[in-house]
């Protein structure tokens, strides 16, 4: 197996260790609560790849696409369960700590390389020294996967690390996209960028309706 294999695996592995363990500590270890687990995996398996070949052409994986796919096929499946509860802080926290190892996947694989670059920490990579962009993106979710663990200490209302989680993504996805070798469609942004402004409005009125039933504090 190749280095970028088995972080790849590692990255689902720990994704799924992080949601479980989520599920514990909320006292949600149930099978239905299992099976959504492994529709938004497959479902999130099979939206990045058909994302990735609608939007550029080609074989691979977008993790944006895994993420909007992921979000509905759950959403259609807890309909048909007649599951109500909401279960998205298990699975922010589980896509974060799976990124977070699975970007290290891209990294060893040589896929979202960054921009040409001469810093001190500029990795040679596709025959020039780049931005590692693809540790930039591994750092910032482990960085989000702090910050919505500090938050779960505050017992905030469920769904409220999903939020969190969809926001900061957004907007560390964003910045990174401006030290990925992407080519921009209009304005200087990449489609990239432009689902992560789709994001942050989508989160910022679920975070409205959110506060709208109960104010939190963190």
């Amino acid at each position: 197996m190749s280095a970028s294999s088995a972080f790849y695996f590692a990255g689902y592995l720990v994704g799924v260790i992080a949601f479980a363990a989520m599920a514990w500590r909320r006292k949600l270890l149930t099978d239905g609560v299992f099976i959504l687990m492994a529709t938004g995996l497959m479902g999130g398996l099979a939206g990045a790849s058909l994302t990735q070949r609608i939007i550029a052409g080609s074989a691979g994986k977008t993790v944006l696409g895994a993420i909007i796919s992921g979000y509905l096929c759950v959403f259609i499946v807890k309909k048909v369960m007649g599951i109500k509860r909401p279960l998205g802080d298990l699975f922010a926290v589980g896509v974060c700590a799976g990124e977070a190892v699975g970007r290290f996947g891209c990294f060893f694989g040589g896929c979202c390389y960054g921009k040409l670059c001469s810093a001190p920490w500029a990795v040679n990579q596709h025959g020039a020294f780049r931005h590692p962009a693809q540790l930039y993106l591994a750092a910032a979710n482990l960085a989000i996967l702090i910050v919505l663990l500090a938050a779960e200490r505050s017992k905030p209302p469920e769904n409220f690390l999903f939020y969190l989680q969809g926001f900061l993504y957004c907007a560390a996805r964003f910045t990174i996209e401006f030290f990925r070798d992407s080519a921009p469609t209009r304005f200087g942004l990449t489609m990239a960028q432009f689902a992560c402004l789709c994001g942050f409005v989508f989160f910022s009125v679920k975070f409205a309706q959110l506060f709208h039933g109960r104010k939190v504090s963190i």
